[in-house]
């Protein structure tokens, strides 16, 4: 899944479980739209129940990485290994790479 040491990632605070609590009201959401399919729910209205997860899984994201670069980011760029600095760097690239190609 990651390629990074999580024990070196550790947080753990408001940020993280308010992305879990919207994580889980997410996943509700998302069950809904299982149940509006099996029940034969006109298709438009299941298209728009799925761009609002879409747009908040969005949201969860931007907060997530937010809190990154408030926090690892910073501090392994104010650090002083050069190659943990590339890394963190080329993985943010990576990230905006991969958003980009959805």
């Amino acid at each position: 899944m990651d390629t990074h040491d999580s024990a070196a990632h550790l947080h753990h605070g408001a940020h993280h479980e308010e992305a879990l609590r919207q994580l889980k009201t997410t996943e509700g959401h998302l069950r809904g739209i299982q149940r509006m399919l099996e029940e034969d729910a006109y298709c438009i209205d299941v298209i728009r129940q799925i761009q609002a997860v879409q747009a908040a899984l969005n949201k969860i994201s931007v907060q997530i990485l937010e809190e990154h670069l408030n926090s690892c980011v910073i501090t392994a760029v104010r650090g002083e290994d050069p190659q943990e600095r590339e890394r963190v760097l080329k993985e943010i690239s990576d990230v905006f790479e991969a958003a980009t190609k959805v």
